[in-house]
C-alpha cells in the first residue's frame, strides 16, 4: 500500500484538496481533526495538557484561547504541548492506516499540515504540496475570523516556506487557478502514485502484528 502525505502552508487550499481526494474514493487521514478529537471533552489529551498547563481545562472543556496564549510565541511551551499531542495523533494515524490496509486500499493520504516541519516526509512514499500565489494566500487567511497580520506572520514563521515545500514535493498541486485544475492535478497525481511500490507499510513496529491480520482478512 502506498502512503502519501498531503501538506501545504496556511491558506493554500489543503482542506479543499483533501475533500476532492475523498470524493475520488481515496482514504484521507485528517491530523487536525484527530487533534480536535483528542482535545474534545473526554479526549485522551486533556489530562496531560491540564497537568502541563494548569488552568486551561475548565469543567472538562479545553479553553483553546487560554492554551493558545500559553504557547503562542513560546517555543518551550509549544514543545511541551507537541510532546503530549503528537504521540497520540501518531497512534490514531497508525490505526487509520491499518484499517485502510485491511480493506485492501492501494493508497492512503495523510493530511498533515506540518508534515515537513516534523520531518514526516521520511514516513511516506510521496508528498502532495498544495500551493497558490502569496497574495492569494494572504487574502484567504486574512478573511478568517479573528485573524490579524501579526498572527499570520507568527504562523508563517513556524512553517517551512512555501518555496521549500514545493522543492520537496513529489507533486505540486496548484490551488490558485480554480477548482477544476486542482482536481485534475490531484487525479493525475493519484494515478501516478498508485503505480509506486509502497515502502512504509507494513513496517516496524506494525509489521509482525498487522501483516498477519491483513493476510487473514484477504482470505475471508
Amino acid at each position: 500500500m502506498v502512503i502519501v502525505g498531503l501538506t501545504g502552508s496556511i491558506g493554500m487550499g489543503k482542506s479543499t484538496a483533501a475533500r476532492m481526494l475523498r470524493e475520488m474514493g481515496v482514504p484521507v487521514y485528517d491530523a487536525d481533526a484527530a487533534v480536535h478529537r483528542l482535545q474534545a471533552p473526554g479526549g485522551r489529551a486533556l489530562p496531560p495538557i491540564e497537568a502541563a498547563f494548569p488552568g486551561v481545562v475548565k469543567a472538562g472543556v479545553l479553553d483553546r484561547q487560554a492554551l493558545g496564549a500559553r504557547v503562542f510565541g513560546n517555543k518551550d511551551a509549544l514543545r511541551r504541548l507537541e510532546a503530549i499531542v503528537h504521540p497520540l495523533v501518531a497512534q490514531e494515524q497508525r490505526r487509520f492506516v491499518r484499517r485502510a490496509a485491511l480493506r485492501g486500499a492501494p493508497l492512503v493520504v495523510l493530511d498533515i499540515p506540518l508534515l515537513f516541519e516534523g520531518m514526516g516526509e521520511r514516513r511516506v512514499d510521496g508528498v502532495l504540496v498544495v500551493s497558490a500565489p502569496a497574495f492569494l494566500q494572504r487574502l484567504r487567511v486574512m478573511a478568517r475570523p479573528g485573524m490579524t497580520a501579526e498572527k499570520l506572520a507568527g504562523i508563517l514563521r513556524q512553517q517551512v516556506p512555501d518555496v521549500l515545500k514545493r522543492r520537496k514535493a513529489t507533486t505540486v498541486i496548484p490551488t490558485g487557478l480554480g477548482l477544476a485544475p486542482s482536481r485534475l492535478a490531484l487525479s493525475k497525481a493519484v494515478r501516478r502514485l498508485k503505480t509506486r511500490q509502497g515502502r512504509n507499510w507494513p513496517s516496524n513496529p506494525w509489521r509482525d502484528r498487522f501483516t498477519a491480520q491483513l493476510a487473514r482478512a484477504r482470505r475471508k
